[in-house]
């Protein structure tokens, strides 16, 4: 197993996702929606809208899975958060960076990923949202554009937090 680097901003990344002030919050509908229409356009049992966090990766919505958060060093969301690009793996029993990782040797036992970096408005990468199947499948460049889109409305969820979070203190 290949643990994800850090990006070269990790400090500025972590301190742009702690001031969203998102991280460990109550179940959100607009967030939870979003996961549950992702993993019914993908047909794919799991999805999540992660937030990666300094030693963990931490879900703010999920489906199909029942933690809500593991640690970054066996995360493939980390992967993509350290290079800011989307990442499909097609089999992860085939990719050397995941091949013996304890998610796919046991539960949730992933063999398709497919994650879509979420970025803040001043550039730093959070978190993904992301999907997980426990079967390998091919993921055209179509389902690359959906999950494009879908992200986009994840970092649109984020920003409409950021104001309702001003707006409670009221501030602009």
């Amino acid at each position: 197993m290949i643990a994800p680097s850090s990006p070269d901003n990790e400090q500025t990344r972590l301190s742009a996702l702690h001031k969203l002030e998102l991280l460990d919050t109550q179940a959100d509908e607009g967030f939870d929606r979003l996961t549950e229409l992702a993993t019914r356009i993908f047909d794919v049992p799991m999805s999540m809208i992660t937030l990666v966090d300094e030693d963990r990766q931490w879900f703010k919505s999920r489906q199909g899975l029942s933690v809500c958060e593991t640690p970054r060093r066996i995360s493939f969301c980390g992967h993509v958060v350290a290079d800011g690009v989307p990442l499909v793996i097609h089999n992860a029993l085939k990719d050397a960076r995941f091949a013996d990782n304890p998610l796919v040797l046991g539960s949730p036992f992933i063999r398709f990923y497919a994650g879509y970096p979420l970025f803040v408005e001043s550039g730093a990468c959070i978190g993904t949202l992301c999907l997980i199947g426990t079967l390998p499948r091919a993921f055209d460049e179509g389902d690359m554009d959906r999950l494009r889109l879908m992200a986009a409305l994840a970092e649109e969820l984020v920003s409409l937090h950021v104001l309702r979070v001003q707006t409670a203190r009221g501030g602009t």
